[in-house]
């Protein structure tokens, strides 16, 4: 049973990725977070707690790291884990800012596994549909349309405890709803076409929460084969509307998945043919979370099997997404 660390003890790790660590097979053993309130909670859940990274890495109990803090505070732990050879698993996006990016990318070269926690690519819906396009099934593909919002005030709070609305601080996040939302979009269908975004185009909003980032965007762009790509994200979208959607159509259909994006098992995926109309189900495991998913092929890869974790393909998105990024947010 592999043992895993979590330096970030925020509302994602606690509520979604210790769950899917132990149903992958896996153990949290221990946590590193300055927070004392988020070390509390660790400690009253069973685990070790420690300040800082450094020290949770000294104590050994743990085989594999994954890293939830503030986007702004990756570089820190994932440096500190690979200079332990430790396998470390890291938060999208890669940092808050592409220089961090690049220094976190310099930290893990020549070291153990480094994988992006893009945990959309193995939702098994996406799955699905990734092997429903490769095995021809809606012709060649045409374009990726994804609508992925939610609603985020500027008082937001995921649990009840002390106010602390990173996602909205321009430095700890590195901007707003684009940058926390968009990149799922993006890895997502790179994985969905096996190919890689070439262009993209950002334009931002900041319409109805009183912060100083973006709480709304529109993405275009195009692969390298000329799939079109269009995503709509957003913090401003309430939470009883339909707000999850990921189309792919192509020449013969096209696949719908509904409320699949997101941290939760479940949704629905479809196809529907361009020939008679007709629509069918396509069949996924409806049980297995993103997170647990994503826990159980990080393992994997740490134990040598085969994977698709990659760093040089998660910093050529960055670089991607932060031209366009930096281009929109100077037109905001």
């Amino acid at each position: 049973m592999m043992r895993w660390g979590i330096a970030g003890y925020g509302w994602v790790a606690r509520d979604y990725m210790v769950l899917g660590i132990a149903a992958a097979g896996g153990r949290v053993t221990t946590v590193a977070d300055p927070s004392p309130a988020a070390r509390a909670l660790a400690v009253a859940a069973g685990l070790a707690a420690y300040e800082t990274t450094e020290a949770m890495l000294a104590a050994g109990d743990v085989d594999i790291v994954y890293v939830a803090t503030p986007n702004d505070a990756h570089v820190g732990p994932v440096r500190a884990a690979a200079a332990a050879g430790v396998p470390v698993l890291c938060e999208k996006p890669i940092a808050a800012t592409l220089e961090q990016a690049e220094a976190l990318a310099d930290a893990v070269a020549g070291r153990p596994l480094y994988g992006t926690a893009f945990d959309q690519r193995h939702h098994p819906a996406h799955r699905a549909m990734a092997a429903a396009i490769a095995g021809g099934e809606i012709g060649r593909p045409v374009a990726v349309r994804i609508v992925y919002a939610c609603w985020v005030a500027p008082d937001w709070t995921p649990d009840g405890l002390v106010h602390d609305n990173w996602r909205a601080d321009p430095v700890r996040a590195g901007g707003g709803a684009v940058i926390d939302l968009a990149l799922h979009g993006l890895d997502l269908a790179e994985r969905l076409l096996g190919e890689p975004l070439v262009d993209l185009a950002i334009m931002l909003q900041r319409r109805i929460h009183a912060y100083p980032v973006d709480d709304g965007g529109m993405l275009t762009g195009r692969t390298v084969a000329g799939v079109l790509f269009q995503s709509h994200v957003a913090y401003n979208t309430a939470e009883v509307l339909p707000r999850r959607r990921l189309e792919v159509l192509g020449e013969h259909g096209l696949l719908v998945a509904t409320d699949t994006m997101g941290q939760t098992a479940g949704g629905t995926l479809t196809r529907r043919c361009a020939k008679s109309g007709v629509e069918t189900a396509v069949a996924f495991d409806a049980v297995t979370s993103p997170f647990s998913a994503q826990a159980a092929a990080f393992m994997a890869a740490v134990r040598g099997g085969p994977h698709d974790f990659s760093m040089p393909r998660d910093l050529a998105l960055m670089r991607l997404f932060d031209a366009a990024y930096q281009d929109a947010r100077r037109c905001l």
